[in-house]
């Protein structure tokens, strides 16, 4: 099972959206407060659809709090300032990918002392800043599912 990890998220319609994609591919989905918003906050039902009710939503009250209970295996970190090509990356069962809030990504005091092979970037053209969030967790949600087999799809043909 893969872990999407969102970072004091602030708009809560993308992370209605991903909750609704971690429910359709079986990833847990891991909260880093504080959010920029309530959970029970309309927008965020609204993207979310009814899939709430499929997906086990983990919060915590800080990024060191999430890693101390989580144990993440191995922790990505998507960020523009990465230097490894997520494409480039052979990921595994229970990787947990973690993503920044949506107007200043991930903290440079955490990537400053993160392993350059796990902060991870989308390529994009030069001019470009970033993609929406919820987009950029679902490129590389089904990436990672992918490769580890669709593990928990239903499969047609």
């Amino acid at each position: 099972m893969l872990n999407i990890v969102l970072y004091q998220p602030e708009i809560p319609a993308n992370t209605g959206n991903v909750i609704r994609l971690c429910a359709n591919t079986g990833a847990q989905l891991h909260l880093i407060h504080p959010l920029g918003f309530e959970l029970d906050d309309k927008k965020l039902r609204r993207a979310g659809l009814d899939y709430h009710e499929w997906v086990n939503v983990h919060q915590y009250a800080s990024l060191s709090d999430y890693i101390e209970k989580a144990k993440p295996k191995r922790l990505f970190a998507l960020t523009t300032k990465g230097a490894t090509n997520y494409a480039d990356v052979t990921f595994q069962d229970d990787d947990a990918l973690m993503f920044g809030p949506e107007t200043r990504g991930l903290p440079d005091s955490f990537l400053s002392q993160h392993a350059e092979a796990l902060k991870l970037y989308l390529p994009m053209k030069p001019e470009s800043r970033s993609l929406n969030l919820s987009n950029t967790v679902s490129i590389v949600l089904f990436e990672a599912w992918k490769q580890i087999g669709f593990s928990g799809a239903r499969i047609k043909g």
